[in-house]
């Protein structure tokens, strides 16, 4: 019998299977790359900003040199975006850093961790990850069910993940709802608010949840530059929290997380509202466009407060897989989400008008 190393909770983690890339779907099918479509990651179809793009011309210069392992000038950036002092902010390697710093800070093997049937699975890693029990509260309408996940809470429970909006089902929570779930939570549990799409939410149905944390000590809210912002490929998160929470992030996040280039780049895209507005305007275009084509072809979906749909393409568990494949052969790449228990639906990214119309053509040549 060949020795096994580690702990029997790390050999038990599955993989995070990430959305296949350009280049990878061009090797397997003989397809031309420039001529993939891809609506699997939820990226931001216009790409870097003119402005982080000049940010990080200038930056390049000092590249000889390690980043500022305390990111000084973005978190001067964030703490006035944000209305909190800098000491509240913790910066992540992308906002999964920070999904997974929060877990190891706060969750000893053996505790628990609540979150929701359709959640993000990052969630699962990040718990298996440091040996903690997973309380997974099943979902209601395809999101998660506050009143139940507020009851889920044990004694050994130490932390609580919520998506708002939710990947991958785009669902959302009031900010009432949010509220009236913190004050149920036990003091010594932490709320990981996950905000990555919140950027793409309608006016009427944002709220400054960073300002929560005055009220709510146990409060972590974490946000992402790699899908409003463009910045995807080069991983800028960030936490808001009480200084007892980020204190405690702090002593275990790697010093140089966020490197030179993406620190000077997250401070020029944070504010420039131009290419925000331009991004927000054509991810409800898309999201029109889709919902258009779904009804049009009989197709069931969930109303999505995100950038991406997820949306029922048949009533087998082969469906997902069957027709991700037909599309694939057509040089469109979306998202199977039978990894999260929904083998019958497929998550679609909104792109530019063009993209959208070619994943739809390609569907309905799928379906057909």
């Amino acid at each position: 019998m060949s020795q096994q190393f580690g702990p029997e909770y790390v050999r038990a983690i599955a993989p995070y299977q990430a959305g296949k890339p350009i280049a990878e779907v061009a090797r397997e099918f003989g397809l031309d790359e420039a001529n993939i479509v891809k609506l699997a990651s939820n990226e931001n179809p216009f790409g870097v900003p003119a402005s982080s793009q000049q940010a990080m011309a200038a930056a390049v210069a000092d590249l000889g040199r390690y980043p500022d392992a305390n990111g000084f000038d973005l978190k001067a950036a964030l703490s006035k975006r944000y209305e909190v002092p800098a000491d509240w902010i913790t910066l992540g390697n992308g906002s999964n850093d920070i999904l997974e710093i929060a877990a190891h800070a706060f969750v000893q093997t053996g505790q628990a961790v609540v979150y929701s049937q359709y959640s993000f699975a990052v969630y699962a890693l990040a718990t298996q990850g440091v040996g903690a029990r997973a309380i997974v509260v099943p979902a209601r309408e395809y999101g998660d069910d506050l009143d139940a996940m507020a009851s889920a809470i044990d004694a050994d429970t130490r932390l609580v993940f919520i998506a708002n909006p939710n990947n991958p089902t785009g669902t959302f929570i009031p900010a009432a709802q949010i509220e009236a779930f913190l004050n149920k939570v036990p003091a010594n549990v932490v709320v990981v608010l996950d905000e990555a799409y919140n950027e793409f939410l309608a006016p009427e149905h944002q709220f400054e949840s960073a300002q929560w944390a005055r009220k709510y000590p146990n409060l972590l809210v974490s946000r992402t530059f790699s899908k409003a912002y463009g910045l995807a490929g080069l991983r800028v998160g960030f936490a808001i929290a009480q200084p007892a929470l980020t204190d405690l992030m702090n002593r275990i996040r790697q010093p140089f997380n966020v490197n030179s280039l993406a620190q000077a780049a997250a401070i020029a895209a944070l504010n420039d509202k131009p290419f925000l507005e331009q991004g927000a305007k054509n991810n409800a275009a898309g999201y029109a466009q889709f919902v258009e084509a779904f009804d049009e072809l009989g197709l069931q979906y969930v109303p999505s407060f995100g950038n991406f749909v997820l949306v029922k393409v048949g009533d087998d568990d082969g469906a997902g897989a069957r027709v991700n494949l037909a599309l694939l052969k057509q040089g469109v790449i979306v998202r199977p989400v039978g990894n999260y228990g929904l083998p019958q639906w497929l998550r679609i990214s909104i792109g530019l008008p063009a993209e959208n119309a070619i994943f739809i053509a390609a569907l309905k040549k799928a379906l057909a």
